[in-house]
């Protein structure tokens, strides 16, 4: 097993995000989808098409992190300033990629499209790119990803991209549930916390049927230790006077 710890960052680009007009579901997928190869989201982003904001932030993120994923800004239009963004970060001029252009020519007849369309052909230099059976392929500079913003797409392009990748040590989630509220349990749960340091424990609130409960999650590598700190807490919760349900 590898024991390293790989951590990503995902950019979330879009106008339309922060605006609320749509709403984000990709970085759920990646999330879930780099957990699989044992990569955790250490930071997201929701960031404005704005070019000195994509080049900070791809600039920022790419040091402190094995990977980078953005999502958003791959089209045509006057708007889609991504690919330019990420050159800049590199410091790398656009180039036309071949087996960008061909796809293109081989998808559109009218001229007057194609010229719009061979836009989308301009990457940074040295550039590979990340093949799906959906669109024309996503783009990957150095340690960035760059995927398309509309979700079937982008889930195109990161099946292609998780394989690629590499990860360390799966993340294992463990749950129980109780009704009762977080605060009259808050000091035992710290105590269980400390025992085992190498484990993350979440609280979690919630209300069903006018009731107030907490769900405890716990996560860490190992199961045998996860399936400990479980029996733990539903031990501490008996104690506390409520019934615990393992989810």
């Amino acid at each position: 097993m590898n024991d390293r710890i790989y951590t990503a960052a995902v950019i979330i680009i879009g106008n339309e995000i922060l605006s609320g007009r749509t709403q984000d579901t990709n970085l759920r997928d990646i999330a879930l989808s780099l957990a699989r190869r044992g990569i955790r989201i250490g930071e997201a982003r929701v960031i404005a098409d704005v070019e000195a904001s994509i080049v900070a932030a791809v600039n920022e993120l790419r040091v402190r992190h094995d990977y980078v994923i953005t999502t958003g800004g791959l089209g045509p239009t006057h708007d889609d300033i991504t690919v330019p963004a990420i050159a800049k970060a590199f410091g790398l001029p656009l180039v036309e990629d071949p087996t960008l252009a061909a796809l293109i020519r081989s998808r559109v007849a009218t001229p007057e499209v194609l010229a719009v369309r061979l836009r989308m052909a301009l990457v940074p230099q040295g550039t590979s790119l990340i093949e799906n059976d959906v669109t024309l392929p996503g783009l990957c500079v150095g340690n960035v990803y760059v995927l398309a913003g509309i979700p079937h797409v982008m889930r195109a392009m990161l099946a292609t991209l998780e394989t690629r990748l590499v990860g360390g040590a799966i993340v294992h989630a463990r749950s129980v549930t109780a009704f009762t509220g977080e605060s009259a349990i808050a000091k035992q749960l710290t105590e269980v916390q400390v025992r085992h340091p190498s484990v993350d424990i979440g609280s979690y609130p919630f209300v069903r049927d006018g009731r107030v409960g907490t769900t405890l999650v716990v996560r860490g590598t190992e199961i045998p230790l996860l399936e400990e700190v479980i029996a733990q807490l539903e031990v501490m919760l008996v104690a506390a006077g409520v019934q615990p349900t393992r989810e």
